[in-house]
Formats: C-alpha cells, structure tokens, sequence
C-alpha cells in the first residue's frame, strides 16, 4: 500500500498530528530534555515581558525630554540626570529582549534536535520493517521528499508556533492590557479590533492560496520521483534512447509545478497588500485617537510614542502571519504525511514474546503450503518438501511456477495462507523475523550492491567482521584476486548498485558476504542464470565450497547447475509434478526430461554456431566439412 497521500493526510487535523508530535518534545526518562524545555518556556516569557516594556522605557524618556526644551542651562543637570537613565534602562530591556530570545533557542535547540532525529530514525525502522508487498508499490522518490519534508516541517512548526505564534498572542494581550489601563478601553478595542480583522483575512486569504502550494508539492514530489526512477534506470534509457521521451516526462511535472507557482507567488502579493491595507488603517486610527487625546491635554506626546511604538511593534511579527500560517500549516501537512508512514501495518509482524529461531542442523520442511500474493490468485497449491540438514534440494519449473516465492515465504517476507513452513520443527510465524533471517544466507540471480567500497559490500555480510576475515571470505568466493589487480583494492567504489563491477563481479562478491555471514541455510536463487557460460561454471566451483555442510536449496533455470542435487523438485503450476534425483527424472521421461532434452539441443545449437564460425575458413579455402561436423551436442 503506498504512503498517504499529504493532501489526505491533512484531513486528520492539525490538533491530532500535534498530540502525536508532543511526546517527542517531553521525552520519558529524559530529565535534561524536559529541564530544558521549562527553560526555554520561562526565556521565552521573561522575553516578551522585556520586549513589552521597551515602548513604556521610551515614552517616559519622551516625556522627561518634552516639558524642558528651550529652557536655560541651569537645569541642564536635571534635563539630562532622567532622561539618561531612561535611555540606558531603554537599552538594557532591548538587550534583554533579544539575549532571552537568542537563550530560548540556544536551550531549546537540543530537544527540537532530538525530537526530528528520533522521528526520523523511527520513520526509517519502521520502513524497513514493513512488508516486501509495501516497498514494490512505494516509489522511492516520494518516500524518501515525505521523510526529508516531515523533518523540515517539524523544525518550523516548533519554531513559529512555539516561538512565534503563541509569543505574539501572549505579546498581544499584555499590550492591550497596558492601553487599557493607561489611557482607555477604546484603544484596546481598536487595537485588538485591527489584529482580529487582520488576522482573519490572513488565514482566510492563506487557506484559499494553500491549493496551490499543494499543488507545488505534488509536482514536486512526481517530478522528483521521475527524476530518480530515470537515474536509476540509466541503462535502460540508454538501451531504448529514450532520452529525450525522459526529459520530457521530467518537464511535463516541471511545468505543472510552475504554473502552480507562479499562481502562488501572485496570490502571495495580493495577500501582502491587503495585509499593508489593514494595518495601516488600524494605525491610522489609532495614532488619531492619541492625537486628540494630546490635544485635549489628557495624553503626553511620550503617550503618543507609546501607542505607535506598541502598534508597530505588534505588526511586525504579523507581518510574517501569512508566511508563517501557510507554512506552518504546511509543515503539519508534511508532518502528518510522515506519521502516516508510522501508520503503515506491519503485514508481517513477530507475536508478542516470540523466540528467537532455536539452534539446530538447519532442516527446512514445507508442509502443504498455500500462498497467493492477493487473495483472487493462489501461486501455491499445497505444496509439501523436507531438505535433511547438509543436504541440497534444487526447485525447478517454468517462469511462474512459483519458485522465487518459496524463497520469500523462508525469507518470510510474506506469511503462508495455510499450512506451515519450518526451520529444524519450529514454525516460522512463531519465531523473531530476525533470528529466522540470521539462519538463511542467499545469493540472488540480481546482485544489487550499495554504492560503497567492495571491502564494504563483502563485510555488509557480517559489519563486525575483521579485515582478514573479510579477506578470507574474498578468497573462498574466488574474488580476491580479481580485487587486487585493481588500482584502489578493497577501497574500489562499485557505483550505485554495483555498476561499475560485470555481473559474475557482482555474483563473487554477493558470494562472499553470503559466507562471511556463515548461515546454516543457503538459498541459491538462479545465482548464474545471468552469466556466459565459463564465468557461470567459475561461479558454481565457488557455490559448492559454500554449499558445502550446509542446507541448501537451488532455484534453477539451467538445469545443469542442479544435476548434483540431492532430490529435484519440479514446480508447475503452483504444485508439485515430479520429484527425485536427475538420473530418475531423465528415466521418467516426464516434465524435468523434457526440460533437460531442450536445453540440451539449445546448448549443442550454440556450441555448434561458435565452432563453425571459429573454423570459417578464408576465402579460397573449401574444406569445412571437417569444422562443422566435429561439433557434438554437449551434455547440459
């Protein structure tokens, strides 16, 4: 199931998506944390105390200067003795104002920190934790702008709500307290009447505009999943030369996100100028009701300043309202998006209390198993096998016999739908996921390796492995040597995905994490079905020094990679059709010698091409009877 949507997600409300984030901010078990969080609550108060009392400072200095302009010098000591010590009180509360303030995020910084890491890291768990069904229908793209937005978002939701929003509401009420008490209930009311006004056309305007940074965020997320989708299939693109189908792919999401931006840039101008409209209404207003009240004699001019310092001093922070409302309301979107990532069930999940999987010799039984991917298509149809410890069983069957899903279900990507599956008698839903994993080693037909060193890629089988046993691993897999031919050695980068390495590179090095991590089971899973013949024949003397005294199961196409198998299994059509050794199944005539007869042909068809074009004789040169009947049908 792919992640939600943001534009859904926002339907859970904004209160809902801040209860899941307010655990993060008070920790348990964490003391410093919380200490830090009452810190920067009581920074953030002593904050705005000081910044309200700055236009009161700067009034009284107003006033102490007024009354004394142009009189002699003999009152030059008194003129001056007031006023400066307004002045420097006036300086000390702004500095005040914005050291508490600078204090308040310098302490509060660590648990915004903490907060965002433990979310992302619980995201990034959870994910892998998920089932195999979930990550084929997620794009990695969008998963991975979903993880990178939330994060960003919980940062500037901490930071405008709880240094910006609550502050200036808190600033707001202390302000027309003040203007009530000192002059009269009229300029409380025009003041909190101009905010209210303000205010509602704000979030009013914004809500309308957030269609389009919706809209800027959905382009940007297809355009961004495009973008990696055609990366990561670079070869493909270029085996099709379809490069320029890519790019326009690319600018057909580029475009949508423009419009989509440009409307919102414009509607963004709109909203500032009637935000411009409205304040300077409101002040006008205001600094009209101090004029007369000056004029009538029952303010100062010191009142005057008071009342224009405190209004623009209000509006400055409103100023960012819109900005900070739409992106914040934004970063709640792009938060709850993230937790909706937390959401995902797990379709496969450990029993509560589950054991880990018990020691043991490494026998694997299927017991009349049955499996389908969705519910209308059943792949298995009660199927039964035993592999004895030490022993190999190889899977045969045509492409969707359902012979890669018996290596899910071991892996326990999925569970069965009925019957059960086992590892030395003990059921594998009953078991930890990870111990079960921890027994089975495999070496896929795709070697997908991460774009590090190869020494990285071979220890990824074991990461507290030590030098020399990776390096041992290297040489069991027939790899080493290929590894210090190279200019960088062990410290080759093997580009993303393993690019830079051929396939039977790949298939070494997959071989020898598999070993290093030394599991009990091995699964082979059409491990050279890829590779040219002598590289799949070089590749399969290292497969049977790994295989060796361990439990293993081939899933083959070639037929002749499992001719040393224990017991063969034939899969067609989700069930068992034959099973023995090679020898029996030959003599049976049945499904395995059918698929044995034509691989066979198909083998001494291509010996038989590669000898005659060897032997083509020049021109003039007549005899070659000789080369092409000299080339038998090989044995597959």
């Amino acid at each position: 199931m792919p992640p939600t949507a943001p534009d859904q997600t926002a339907q859970r409300g904004d209160l809902s998506t801040l209860r899941t984030l307010a655990p993060y901010l008070w920790p348990k078990g964490e003391t410093g944390l919380r200490v830090r969080v009452v810190a920067a609550l009581l920074l953030l108060v002593a904050a705005k105390v000081a910044n309200v009392l700055v236009p009161l400072a700067y009034a009284r200095a107003v006033d102490a200067l007024t009354p004394h302009v142009g009189e002699g010098a003999g009152t030059a000591a008194a003129v001056l003795t007031v006023p400066v010590a307004l002045v420097v009180g006036y300086g000390l509360l702004r500095i005040a104002s914005s050291a508490f303030g600078e204090l308040r995020d310098a302490v509060f910084t660590k648990v915004q920190a903490r907060a965002a890491r433990r979310i992302a890291l619980q995201v990034f768990t959870h994910l892998h934790a998920l089932s195999l069904r979930f990550h084929l229908d997620r794009q990695t793209g969008g998963v991975s702008r979903i993880i990178e937005r939330g994060t960003r978002g919980i940062n500037f939701v901490l930071d405008f709500m709880l240094f910006n929003i609550i502050p200036t509401i808190f600033e707001i009420l202390m302000v027309a307290a003040i203007l009530w008490k000192l002059f009269d209930f009229s300029f409380a009311a025009v003041t909190l009447g101009t905010i209210a006004v303000y205010v509602a056309f704000t979030l009013l305007f914004t809500n309308w505009r957030l269609q389009f940074r919706r809209r800027m965020n959905d382009t940007d997320q297809e355009a961004n999943t495009r973008a990696i989708d055609s990366l990561l299939n670079y070869e493909t693109v270029k085996y099709f030369g379809n490069e320029r189908h890519e790019q326009r792919r690319y600018d057909a999401s580029l475009e949508r996100y423009e419009q989509a931006y440009n409307r919102s840039e414009v509607s963004l101008n709109v909203l500032n100028m009637g935000q411009a409209a409205i304040i300077a209404l409101g002040l006008t207003g205001v600094m009209l009701m101090a004029a007369q009240g000056v004029a009538a004699g029952r303010m100062t001019v010191g009142d005057f300043v008071l009342v224009n310092t405190y209004l623009i001093q209000l509006y400055l922070p409103l100023n960012f309202l819109g900005f900070v409302y739409r992106e914040m309301k934004q970063g709640l979107v792009d938060m709850e998006a993230m937790f909706s990532l937390l959401r995902q069930s797990r379709e496969v999940a450990d029993k509560p209390g589950a054991p880990p999987l018990p020691a043991g010799p490494g026998e694997v039984r299927f017991e009349d198993v049955r499996f389908g991917y969705n519910r209308n298509r059943e792949i298995l149809h009660g199927v039964s096998f035993t592999v004895e410890p030490g022993k190999m069983l190889a899977i045969v069957g045509p492409t969707g016999a359902g012979k890669s899903t018996i290596s899910r279900l071991m892996f326990r990507f999925y569970d069965v739908w009925d019957g059960r599956v086992t590892i030395d008698g003990a059921d594998l839903r009953d078991v930890t996921q990870e111990s079960v994993r921890a027994a089975i080693g495999v070496v896929p037909q795709d070697t997908v390796l991460f774009n590090d060193t190869i020494f990285y890629n071979i220890a990824y089988g074991r990461p507290d492995a030590t030098e020399e046993q990776v390096i041992e691993a290297a040489k069991l897999a027939q790899v080493h040597d290929f590894v210090m031919r190279l200019p960088e050695g062990y410290k080759t980068r093997v580009g993303e995905r393993g690019l830079k390495l051929s396939g039977g590179e790949k298939q070494r090095v997959a071989i020898a994490r598999t070993i290093l991590k030394d599991p009990r089971i091995l699964i082979l899973d059409e491990a050279t079905s890829a590779l040219d013949t002598r590289t799949e024949q070089e590749i399969q003397s290292a497969l049977r020094g790994v295989a060796r005294g361990r439990t293993t199961l081939v899933i083959a196409h070639r037929l002749s990679t499992v001719v040393e198998a224990d017991e063969i299994i034939v899969l067609s059509e989700g069930r068992i059709a034959e099973r023995g050794t090679h020898a029996q199944l030959v003599a049976a005539g049945g499904i395995y010698a059918g698929m044995w007869r034509r691989q066979a042909q198909a083998v001494a068809l291509a010996e038989a091409a590669a000898a005659a074009r060897d032997a083509s004789p020049a021109p003039g040169d007549l005899d070659t009877s000789s080369a092409m009947g000299s080339s038998t049908p090989a044995s597959a």
